[in-house]
């Protein structure tokens, strides 16, 4: 008995425990754990131990004097009456240790290349900047994508959701972005992707250089919930604090539909009722809370631009958590089947993609190409399947004539290789060459 207590002792210790006031284990419903007899707060961390076995769970809830918890990693041995020992508040690591490596949602390394030594440890959660305090967004930043720099121009704090359905070549364009865009760090959280998916990305789409300045977060789809929900945290925490020490960020984001069904999965155990197509109102109370992390510091302090990736089943962007996020963001880009189908990379569906920040931040003669250019390539489209079976005639309308003579040239100026980079001023100038000779300020009506 009393080597038994010596060694309990000794985990209490490695555990870091802020209280030896341990509750027990009383019951397991699935995922849901309860246990009383111990005070935590939601979110907090605990430790059940039985024996030799320890088994971390998070505080997702609370019942009367009941806490609910769900398990963050492998399950170990669990009997009832088990201890429940509360550990001291969540702290996670930061620093430019991270850089180059891949990590799980706890920040433990994946990589195989030894133990990271953070330069200092900082809870999880900061405390929200005041939005009046922010810096706003007045940069653009050059993306290295020529689609994205001339029509969908992003700026420096910005935040965009990529919408994209199964395999329209949403992580090749993540990729492109890595190598490309002009940032200091880049975090790359990749949230219940398939575990393949990882390892491919990292070791095909991510380049020397990419993986130099790159922190990449992964929680892949066989994690528990929880620990996804903090695979996205954790991404999020990391740009934070690269931001906070005055660094331009790239934060990726795949997917954040991941991170929703992660917490749909923990507010159903809870008890929470449904509301839209399955998903709890909690669910749609979190998503605005992730992404408002993002974005400008404070005053001479760094940026987190962030690509949220939105995954929308059956290529419906009227999906419940789609609609969310297309509400709270600040423009979005979307990947069309079709384009993709036809060979068309990156798949930009040029009309159904918007940057809310474009018309504050680039030259009037930009917005007026960008606006000629839509307009002349929408009247292609609504027009397209009269060209295609022969029943328009020539000369029959001479702006859809004009809209026919440029959309080639146009296809082809949309169209990017995986390695190829375009800067926005090649661009611009690619853009400008479009409708040479044609009046700026006026663009030909349509």
């Amino acid at each position: 008995m009393l080597k038994q207590l010596q060694q309990y002792q000794s985990r209490l210790e490695d555990f870091k425990v802020e209280s030896v006031a341990k509750g027990r284990l009383i019951r397991v419903r699935g995922m849901m754990l309860e246990a009383a007899g111990c005070r935590t707060s939601i979110g907090g961390i605990c430790h059940i131990i039985d024996g030799d076995n320890a088994t971390e769970v998070e505080v997702v809830g609370f019942d009367a004097e009941k806490i609910l918890m769900m398990p963050v990693g492998p399950v170990g041995k669990l009997t009832p009456g088990a201890a429940v020992v509360p550990v001291a508040e969540q702290q996670i690591g930061v620093g430019d240790a991270f850089l180059g490596r891949v990590v799980d949602g706890n920040g433990k390394p994946l990589d195989g290349a030894g133990d990271i030594q953070p330069d200092r440890y900082v809870p999880l959660h900061q405390t929200p900047i005041n939005p009046l305090f922010r810096q706003p967004i007045s940069t653009v930043l050059d993306t290295g994508i020529g689609a994205i720099n001339s029509m969908i121009t992003v700026g420096r704090g910005q935040r965009l959701g990529l919408f994209a359905g199964s395999g329209v070549g949403k992580s090749v364009l993540l990729g492109m972005m890595t190598r490309h865009t002009e940032a200091d760090v880049i975090v790359v959280g990749l949230i219940g992707e398939r575990g393949r998916e990882v390892k491919e990305f990292i070791d095909n789409i991510l380049d020397a250089r990419g993986r130099a300045r790159a922190v990449i977060v992964a929680a892949p789809a066989d994690d528990l919930p929880t620990m996804k929900i903090r695979g996205a945290e954790l991404a999020s925490r990391l740009a934070e604090d690269f931001r906070d020490r005055g660094k331009h960020v790239l934060l990726l984001m795949d997917s954040i539909t991941r991170y929703a069904q992660a917490q749909r999965q923990i507010s159903l155990a809870l008890g929470e009722p449904p509301s839209t197509k399955g998903y709890p109102p909690t669910v749609f109370a979190k998503i605005p809370e992730l992404v408002e992390r993002a974005g400008n510091g404070l005053a001479e302090g760094g940026s987190i631009t962030a690509f949220y990736t939105v995954l929308t089943e059956g290529d419906d962007l009227q999906d419940p958590v789609a609609d969310s996020a297309r509400a709270i963001l600040d423009g979005h880009v979307v990947l069309s089947r079709r384009l993709a189908e036809a060979g068309h990379y990156p798949a930009i569906d040029i009309e159904a993609s918007v940057s809310r920040t474009m018309p504050n931040i680039v030259t009037d003669i930009h917005m007026a190409r960008a606006k000629e250019f839509r307009q002349v390539y929408a009247k292609y489209r609504h027009n397209e399947d009269l060209i295609t079976v022969g029943a328009y005639t020539a000369g029959s309308d001479s702006q859809l004539d004009y809209a026919i003579e440029k959309f080639a040239p146009m296809g082809q100026f949309l169209q990017q290789g995986i390695n190829q980079q375009l800067r926005l001023e090649e661009s611009l100038e690619q853009l400008e060459a479009l409708f040479a000779g044609a009046a700026v300020a006026d663009p030909k009506p349509l």
